[in-house]
């Protein structure tokens, strides 16, 4: 009996898969970027824990890497400026992409809101070489638009870009200016998912603009908005590499130098594989705890997360 209720059940599923067999194409070539780009690189892991040699085997090096990261004197300051360059892009920024979503869909003009809607998007499609040129451009002492600003109305030129205390300012600003109309897509599609028939209850109730937003849209946010900081915490100690190397100077290269500028100037320029795999390792861990804690405590206390 179990054996003719297998053969169904195997039956049913191949008639599925050529059912759907058009769908399986249409992901095929997603399953393989993630397989190459993802997971194989996964099993290369394990270089954390060998001396790399190019042309021998390789030897058992054990925790003499992850040991070697601890004790290094520069690791705790590149650690800080990850932390908190991280908090600054994934943490302070979040309450920006649902704002920008909620006055979006504010907009009584629809025309008026396709066109902010296509210039906020734009900048996400650009790469971070030509948004640092943007920038760099914008902020130049000489000829930059916003010193020009500032000296119109008497105020004295500003280093940006080379002043310690304002280069991460700018690595936030650049981020919210690239990101917060392709990040607010997500919250923006479940606001205008809401069914109209509230609102049309809530208006024959008297309730006004700021009622609306606060008992009919953001208890329908409360979803999307776990669920993406829960997934944006996994990536807390990707800092931007492509902004930061496009973005640092010999200047500000202390306050602005992450685990992923350490990798690349460990790993890739001096060759040492076994110990930026090792920060790579780390950093991947940290990721799933954060990722788990947090669902783990979202579903404690709103009973909702990512899964």
């Amino acid at each position: 009996m179990k054996a003719l209720a297998e053969k169904l059940l195997n039956k049913q599923a191949r008639k599925q898969l050529r059912k759907d067999w058009m769908l399986y194409v249409m992901l095929a070539p997603t399953l393989t970027y993630f397989i190459i780009f993802r997971l194989w690189p996964i099993i290369g892991m394990r270089l954390a824990f060998y001396n790399y040699k190019a042309r021998s085997p390789w030897t058992f090096a054990g925790f003499k890497y992850f040991e070697m990261i601890i004790k290094s004197p520069a690791f705790k300051d590149i650690l800080q400026n990850t932390l908190i360059i991280s908090f600054m892009k994934f943490i302070l920024l979040f309450p920006f992409f649902i704002l920008f979503a909620i006055l979006l869909n504010e907009l009584r003009v629809s025309g008026f809101r396709k066109y902010v809607q296509v210039i906020s998007y734009m900048p996400h499609f650009l790469s971070w070489v030509v948004i640092a040129g943007i920038w760099i451009s914008a902020l130049s002492t000489s000829n930059g638009s916003v010193n020009q600003i500032l000296n119109i109305f008497n105020f004295p030129s500003i280093d940006f870009m080379t002043d310690k205390t304002k280069i991460r300012w700018v690595l936030m600003l650049s981020e919210a200016w690239r990101s917060i109309g392709w990040d607010s897509i997500f919250y923006y599609t479940a606001i205008i998912g809401i069914s109209p028939s509230l609102y049309e209850a809530a208006e024959i109730d008297g309730a006004n603009r700021m009622n609306i937003i606060r008992y009919i849209i953001l208890p329908a946010l409360v979803t999307p908005i776990v669920t993406m900081f829960i997934l944006n915490l996994g990536f807390f100690l990707n800092a931007g590499f492509d902004q930061v190397l496009n973005f640092s100077n010999d200047a500000v290269l202390s306050v602005v130098d992450i685990l992923d500028t350490y990798i690349y100037r460990v790993g890739i320029q001096n060759a040492q594989y076994s110990l930026s795999t090792a920060v790579s390792l780390i950093k991947g861990v940290v990721g799933v705890f954060l990722v788990l804690g947090t669902h783990l405590i979202s579903k404690k206390i709103t009973g909702k997360g990512v899964w």
